[in-house]
């Protein structure tokens, strides 16, 4: 794996990183052998020694959420074993890790686990893993592990590497950590060195039971999927569909892509809706690509954004094509980003009305079906942003010479396209697939080299 040293000009990062075997520069590129700190034979040593444990290459497990990240290395060398891993880490001290790994074509995300629920759906991911991401689990009532609870698909697994997993001067907090685990129910498949294992329970919450953590049910008026500004609770949320959606339940990859999981089944006519959504994306994509010159399914595009992703019809659609795409449900649609997890995808809930969390130039195509909605309010129709500000941080996101793809009615077209060239990308108008029939227009937009003049004085 290499990078262009000139697309990342950060010279210190890989001499601090270097002795550890994350990084190091040579020539004209940054190469990453696959270090860490918590794995510095390699991160392939590291998930062989996983697999021992944790059935990493089996098929049960498609996505995980690796917290702490630094240049997402272990997320990196899972992609052969077909797994997704949606990595995060905060803007740090180490110079934008997050950026490096977009640069290298692996999925990261800019985040922090603060005071607020990561913006996941619950019982989301296969397994979570934290190497060294230093993250106090049972600080404030326990409230992060709470959330990794959360966030945890039943019968998932739980991977931590490093403090405060067996380290020296750290034995209490090791200690509660062991104690709030087992409270949750959650078995301890292993304690290998510095790094621990558990296994999430397959059915809903063991709570209430006796435990020092004082945990207990959250109220009925929770909502697990609610993620969007929403603060961090003390309370275990009370889940459904625990069995049907657990690991080892759910239909292994490939086939869970194209199958309508229990939450879906359980949406107003939601298998009807699945069933349809996945066949228009498919006869969608096919059009981009054989008549419009969308360069999807070729070395040009590497990771996609899809801005109003709804069940992920247009990353089923390319899953066979080398990319991945980031699915984005608006936080004020119906809330079907479950769905998109359950069938091995990824995303996040996001309000297109803000930016999005992510370095400049990072995706090679953003995709927009559908932008004027992003931009009102689904019950009373008014505009809550401008069209303008929300093509402007596309443009912020988007890579130099990178695809926008955007549909809407032939009225929002023509305001996306005088947008468009005024920040100077080249538009193309086309008319939508036959069978989409003439409501909609699409907008090819590439985004141009370009910098201001020089100004003299």
């Amino acid at each position: 794996m290499q990078i262009w040293h000139d697309n990342m000009p950060y010279g210190k990062i890989a001499e601090r990183k270097g002795h550890q075997g994350w990084m190091k520069q040579e020539g004209s590129y940054f190469l990453f052998p696959g270090g860490g700190t918590m794995f510095p034979d390699g991160a392939e040593q590291y998930i062989e020694k996983l697999t021992k444990y944790v059935p990493l290459k089996s098929g049960l497990l498609r996505t995980g959420l690796d917290m702490g990240c630094g240049v997402a290395s272990f997320g990196g060398f899972l992609l052969k074993e077909n797994i997704t891993a949606l990595s995060f880490a905060p803007r740090d001290s180490h110079k934008s890790q997050i950026q490096f790994a977009l640069e290298r074509g692996i999925p990261a995300f800019l985040l922090m686990l603060g005071t607020r629920r990561l913006p996941f759906p619950a019982q989301s991911f296969d397994f979570v893993h934290c190497s060294r991401c230093l993250i106090p689990f049972t600080a404030y009532n326990g409230s992060y592990l709470i959330e990794v609870d959360r966030l945890l698909r039943p019968g998932g697994y739980l991977i931590i590497s490093g403090p405060p997993v067996q380290w020296k001067k750290q034995e209490k907090e090791w200690g509660e950590l062991q104690a709030m685990a087992e409270s949750l129910c959650y078995k301890l498949i292993t304690v290998d060195g510095n790094t621990a294992i558990w296994k999430k329970p397959n059915q809903a919450s063991c709570l209430p039971n006796q435990n020092e953590f004082g945990l207990d049910l959250c109220s009925t008026d929770d909502d697990p999927d609610e993620a969007w500004y929403f603060k961090l609770k003390k309370c275990i949320s009370k889940v459904s569909l625990s069995k049907e959606i657990a690991v080892g339940s759910i239909d292994k990859w490939p086939n869970r892509l194209s199958k309508p999981s229990a939450r879906a089944s359980f949406m107003d006519n939601g298998v009807n809706l699945f069933e349809a959504d996945t066949q228009k994306w498919v006869k969608r994509v096919s059009y981009y690509k054989r008549s419009l010159g969308v360069k999807l399914g070729t070395a040009l595009i590497r990771n996609v954004m899809d801005m109003n992703a709804f069940f992920g019809g247009l990353a089923a659609a390319v899953a066979s094509d080398p990319v991945w795409v980031m699915n984005v449900v608006p936080a004020k649609k119906p809330l079907t980003l479950g769905v998109i997890y359950d069938r091995g995808l990824i995303g996040v809930y996001h309000d297109w009305c803000e930016p999005f969390s992510t370095y400049p130039r990072t995706y090679d195509l953003i995709h927009a079906d559908g932008i004027n909605s992003l931009i009102s309010d689904p019950k009373s129709g008014k505009t809550r942003c401008d069209l303008f500000d929300v093509i402007l941080e596309m443009d912020r996101i988007l890579r130099p010479e990178g695809t926008a793809v955007i549909r809407d009615s032939p009225d929002v077209i023509n305001k996306a396209v005088q947008v468009a060239q005024s920040i100077r990308w080249t538009t193309q108008v086309h008319d939508s697939e036959p069978e989409s029939g003439s409501a909609e227009k699409i907008l090819i937009a590439t985004k141009t080299f370009w910098k201001l003049p020089l100004t003299s004085g």
